[in-house]
């Protein structure tokens, strides 16, 4: 197995992760710390056929990678705070009508305008619930170079094959970020495509369940084969419908296609939880400080472990349970927000473990040392 060693930065990684994926479709709007994505993506595309397009706003960005999705090609774009916010009508529009597409959140301190320069994570609830009314969507987060490259792929995979929005969810640290990344050779990557319709279909319907797993087989505008997309709750035809029954019937596929499919969606990281009192659970440039941090504190006689989530939604509820049935008393959640994903966890954790909160959103990454305090405060008071 041949591989190329590079120093890359995080945001080139994502890049080079999504042409190997087959990305031939970037559309976006300029904004920090995601920019160097679309800088390299309208350097990069045009060499292997693709096309780039900057657009006015972030709203007509996303609608013109859900308009090149439903063509078939494989799109992304990337923004940070204020584009992602400017993005929820349309990412809702992609969840309903099921159209595959990745969006690169590069997070960075917020509301408004915030710290442009600066990292944070305080954009975990709006991935999940941005967009109105109850929606499927991934949302995964890498905290290594190399990771951006890989979990870029698998964000395409993910979307390709369960027909939904993917999120990589990225911070301002990891997307900055140089490291020394082992990029495999293109024979040696997994790359899924949508699940297409059987041409002997005379009567094609874009939503019907033909194969039973929640998933429609997706044709794309120009095959030949004539169907409707609407925003509007549809039947199986692609048409409008106010039915309950319709209604019902579709929102529950939709959920269902990928609460049914979690041991395949879900991915997370447990370090050293075996035998941990107190575990830390965090995600992205946190979960380096908190790998660094319980290294120590093992080194001091401290039994402490780590729960990294690679998957942030859907939850990682059996990890929970794992933790729940282990040998675990305490959970720290350490994310740079005033406190976001650490409701999840409470409720996931049932009362069973008690949850305590580190949290950081003043424009600077959580430190070992801050971690490492933590710990010892939290086994002071147990």
């Amino acid at each position: 197995m041949s591989k190329r060693t590079m120093l890359m930065q995080g945001n080139e990684a994502c890049v080079e992760g999504a042409i190997a994926a087959g990305m031939r479709f970037y559309a976006g709007y300029p904004i920090t710390p995601s920019t160097e994505i679309a800088e390299l993506s309208a350097a990069k595309l045009p060499k292997v056929g693709g096309k780039f397009i900057q657009m006015e706003d972030e709203i007509a960005s996303m609608g013109a990678v859900i308009g090149a999705s439903l063509a078939g090609l494989k799109a992304m774009t990337a923004t940070s705070g204020p584009g992602f916010s400017l993005k929820q009508e349309n990412i809702g529009f992609a969840c309903l009508t099921e159209v595959p597409c990745v969006i690169v959140n590069v997070q960075r301190g917020g509301p408004s305008t915030g710290l442009p320069t600066l990292p944070a994570q305080g954009d975990v609830m709006q991935a999940r619930w941005g967009t109105h009314g109850d929606h499927p969507i991934i949302v995964i987060s890498p905290s290594t170079v190399k990771e951006v490259y890989d979990m870029t792929i698998r964000a395409f995979n993910l979307s390709e094959k369960y027909r939904v929005p993917c999120i990589l969810l990225m911070d301002e640290v990891v997307a900055h970020m140089r490291e020394k990344v082992e990029l495999p050779e293109k024979l040696d990557v997994e790359i899924i495509n949508r699940k297409k319709p059987d041409p002997t279909i005379l009567d094609y319907k874009p939503y019907k369940d033909y194969d039973g797993d929640g998933i429609p087989p997706m044709a794309c505008f120009g095959d030949g084969i004539p169907f409707h997309v609407t925003g509007l709750i549809h039947d199986e035809s692609g048409f409008p419908s106010t039915s309950p029954a319709v209604t019902e019937k579709l929102l529950s596929r939709l959920m269902s296609k990928i609460y049914n499919n979690l041991d395949d969606i879900v991915d997370y990281e447990m370090l050293y939880t075996d035998d941990a009192d107190t575990v830390i659970v965090t995600f992205g440039a946190t979960a380096r400080s908190a790998t660094r941090a319980v290294k120590l504190l093992r080194q001091e006689g401290l039994k402490v472990g780590m729960l990294r989530l690679k998957t942030i939604w859907p939850f990682a509820h059996k990890a929970i349970d794992k933790l729940k049935q282990g040998k675990a008393k305490s959970l720290i959640v350490a994310e740079m927000n005033y406190g976001q994903l650490i409701e999840t966890v409470k409720a996931s954790a049932e009362g069973t473990l008690k949850v305590y909160g580190l949290n950081k959103y003043n424009g600077e990454l959580i430190t070992p040392q801050e971690i490492m305090d933590k710990v010892r405060e939290v086994a002071a008071n147990a």
